[in-house]
């Protein structure tokens, strides 16, 4: 079964049972897959997309047609009013702080409603750093509902703190580097049915990175307002080469654009130098994509449990995000872990992980990352703070096959550090 990798038989044998643990769910995985694909082939054939729509544009990019189509592709496939789709979005942070400066303005207040954002995001709203070019430098206020001790939306505390006047409700989707559950979109729909019942004007916005496609439906149908997200994520489908987007209400959306460029000109300027073909692309691939990433998430939750190590999600549990949690319990676990995921890429398998101070973050971080698009978590990767409880956040494969195997070269790297 693995003729071109040294694998002990221990773990080839519990690869061999995680495997068979993992068959229920990778069939409903499966099933998922299947309706998202069709939805997307629907949004391509709807908006008549045609390699005319590949063509590039320079300069102001006046009358792209490929970037106007691309974008309703995307809103049709998400089940949104409007999208803006972009490769100048360097990030899933630079498409949500302009989200975010879009449709906020001086006084009005942002309430996180699933605790603390995640760490590139903290800067954005002024709660680390100096706090220039912030929301709170823009006089933005901020305030924060926690979730409950076991993870989960604290919904009688989110009904008491949003009363009329509140401008935002924010959400965020994914974990992030926490332990707790990612939310599903009828979590998210309970929130904005409390958020509009309180405040009926409140835009309800969720980050939705690493949510795209994992479920049948996307937030913004389910009653938010406005989501952002990254291409090099689930809906790059692994070949956008960068980018980003924004997908919700039409109004919102347009006032993101003039953020994105300028007021009066908004989504109608930005030449896309070549970009559109892969972008086209990347979208189409995204469903089926997502289902590889999460089958490889399941059989990794599968193989560690069976290793003795604590997961989270468990392989059986449904899932709202494609990022799989592994306790691994000691920094040199963690470290060997990491270094395994970055043996089995296709890209720079030869180098070695190490921990170094990343931009926003506040601790350490090693990064396994072998992909065709640099920082592309849909491909498979694994990071993490080296702080407790030293879990491993693991996402992304670009086919099942290589992303079981990847997950098993970490288990042998382990072992050949003798952790296991």
């Amino acid at each position: 079964m693995y003729p071109y990798f040294k694998i002990d038989e221990k773990i080839r044998e519990a690869g061999k049972k995680a495997a068979e643990m993992a068959e229920p769910a990778i069939k409903k995985i499966d099933a998922v897959t299947d309706y998202n694909q069709q939805k997307m082939l629907a949004a391509f054939i709807k908006n008549r997309v045609s390699e005319s729509h590949f063509a590039a544009s320079t300069g102001y990019g006046y009358g792209d047609r490929g970037r106007e189509t691309l974008d309703r592709v995307y809103a049709d496939a998400f089940g949104a009013e409007d999208a803006l789709v972009r490769h100048n979005f360097v990030s899933g942070t630079h498409a949500l702080t302009v989200a975010l400066f879009g449709v906020l303005r001086p006084g009005d207040t942002m309430l996180s409603v699933t605790g603390l954002p995640y760490d590139t995001l903290r800067a954005v709203i002024g709660l680390t750093g100096d706090g220039t070019g912030s929301l709170k430098e823009f006089g933005i206020n901020y305030g924060q509902v926690d979730l409950t001790p076991d993870g989960k939306p604290d919904y009688d505390e989110i009904r008491r703190r949003v009363k009329p006047g509140l401008k935002m409700v924010y959400i965020q989707r994914s974990r992030g580097y926490s332990l707790r559950p990612s939310l599903f979109v009828e979590e998210i729909e309970k929130i904005a049915r409390i958020a509009k019942e309180k405040a009926p004007d409140c835009i309800v916005m969720v980050d939705n990175c690493y949510g795209e496609f994992v479920q049948a439906e996307e937030p913004v149908s389910r009653g938010a307002d406005l989501m952002a997200g990254s291409l090099i994520k689930n809906p790059g489908g692994g070949i956008a080469p960068t980018g980003g987007y924004i997908a919700g209400r039409g109004d919102l959306v347009e006032k993101c654009s003039y953020r994105l460029t300028t007021p009066g000109t908004g989504r109608e300027l930005g030449a896309t130098l070549g970009n559109n073909r892969e972008l086209f692309m990347g979208a189409f691939h995204a469903p089926h994509v997502t289902g590889e990433a999460l089958k490889t998430a399941v059989f990794t939750s599968a193989l560690f449990s069976v290793l003795g190590y604590g997961v989270t999600p468990e392989y059986d549990e449904p899932r709202a995000d494609i990022i799989q949690a592994i306790l691994l319990r000691s920094e040199k676990a963690l470290t060997a872990f990491c270094r395994g995921i970055q043996k089995g890429a296709p890209v720079d398998s030869f180098v070695v992980p190490e921990p170094w101070d990343m931009p926003g973050y506040d601790c350490k971080v090693i990064m396994a990352a072998g992909a065709f698009t640099l920082g592309a978590s849909i491909d498979l990767s694994a990071d993490a703070p080296l702080r407790e409880p030293y879990a491993a956040w693991m996402q992304g494969a670009l086919n099942y096959h290589s992303g079981r195997l990847g997950a098993m070269l970490a288990a042998q790297s382990m072992a050949d550090e003798k952790i296991l």
